[in-house]
């Protein structure tokens, strides 16, 4: 399978800050930043696999600086690394001041998806070629990533053997 370059699952979308999407500190909600990071890493995915793909973890997502309602935020995102048959995408979100025309890195998020085949069983994936400073070293740093992605994921399987699942109703 032929190896991609980064900038073909490349994705930007730009998104004014609505009222409705602002908490009582007048910042964007969370939960509202964290759909759009998922909706554009997963095309990123679906760009750089040509398949059908599902989050497998959202591995981090760190707000740096809050985001206003008088802000435009922008998110862009591509694949980093690749696994056998997952991939790692980075998501850089600025927001920008729409009176001042202030720029700053507002989050960042890594996410994992897997590849899908039409049975809905995994699949592999290209690899990926960075050609940038920026895209070298999130590439160089991927596999540590990955290590530490699979432990965590090991941790909550064996965390989840123990949680008790209980109906809202019951104590």
């Amino acid at each position: 399978m032929k190896p991609k370059f980064v900038k073909e699952s490349r994705v930007i979308k730009t998104h004014l800050v609505l009222p409705n999407e602002t908490n009582n500190h007048n910042t964007l909600f969370g939960g509202i930043l964290m759909r759009n990071v998922d909706e554009v890493a997963s095309i990123s995915a679906r760009l750089h696999s040509r398949t059908d793909v599902v989050t497998a973890s959202t591995d981090s997502v760190d707000f740096l600086n809050p985001i206003y309602q008088s802000d435009a935020v922008s998110l862009e995102s591509f694949v980093t690394w690749t696994g056998k048959t997952s991939m790692e995408i980075f998501v850089k979100i600025i927001a920008e001041d729409f009176n001042s025309g202030d720029r700053r890195m507002a989050a960042t998020a890594f996410l994992t998806f897997v590849s899908l085949g039409e049975d809905g069983r995994p699949i592999p994936v290209p690899g990926v070629i960075p050609e940038t400073e920026e895209e070298k070293k999130l590439n160089k740093t991927g596999q540590e990533r990955a290590k530490i992605r699979i432990e965590r994921r090991k941790q909550s399987k064996e965390m989840a053997e123990f949680i008790t699942i209980t109906k809202p109703w019951e104590k």
